[in-house]
């Protein structure tokens, strides 16, 4: 079983431009995976295989006046971005199979730099988390900013077999009620939250960043 975290992250502005310049490496890199297996299809030649695709794209491309720059990133990020087109094939694939539930998927689609969500995907070995609870990224640094999203995969845990059986119903004055007649109150934990954050709202603005007192 997976369970996903996810943290805001403050870079720096050398830090910024370094992940600027992943998210383009990693979608130039999607966009000309992309492009060659649309030509393949176009001329006959059927799927070309992940190894080939990551050999000619990232490899190759590396060695070309016109993507040199892709050896400034991690590598990693590249062979991820390639992965994540493999699974929009999968996918798609998939639901034309009727193997697949949920919404239509389509084919993939060329990534535009100017989408607001600009991301990469990293395995462990691309970046690590320091004793002093920084994050650090392959050719990146320690990023501040931004939002990180960490899937970490837990023992999955079965709750115990019993003979009774309880219907819950949800509601607005009691959070639930259960069929035997207990209460559940509501938690209300945004309302709690509101009150203890009031205070340090105020007191937040007026102080330097970078300060002690912040």
């Amino acid at each position: 079983m997976l369970l996903r975290y996810r943290y805001r992250m403050y870079p720096d502005a050398g830090q910024r431009a370094a992940l600027a310049k992943a998210f383009g490496c990693a979608r130039v890199v999607y966009n000309d995976g992309l492009r060659l297996r649309q030509e393949a299809f176009a001329a006959g030649r059927g799927f070309i295989d992940d190894g080939e695709l990551q050999k000619r794209v990232i490899t190759q491309g590396k060695r070309t006046p016109q993507r040199a720059w892709l050896a400034e990133v991690s590598s990693v990020a590249l062979i991820q971005s390639l992965r994540d087109l493999n699974r929009a094939y999968s996918a798609f694939f998939a639901a034309q199979r009727g193997e697949r539930r949920g919404p239509v998927v389509g084919l993939p689609r060329f990534k535009s730099k100017r989408d607001s969500r600009q991301s990469i995907r990293l395995t462990s070995n691309a970046f690590r988390l320091r004793d002093d609870g920084k994050l650090s990224v392959a050719k990146v640094g320690a990023a501040d900013r931004y939002w990180a999203s960490f899937a970490v995969e837990v023992a999955r845990r079965l709750l115990p077999r019993v003979d009774a059986e309880c219907g819950i119903d949800l509601g607005l004055t009691y959070f639930g009620m259960a069929s035997g007649g207990d209460r559940i109150q509501a938690p209300r934990f945004l309302r709690q939250a509101e009150r203890k954050l009031k205070r340090p709202h105020r007191e937040l603005p007026p102080k330097q960043k970078g300060s002690a007192n912040r």
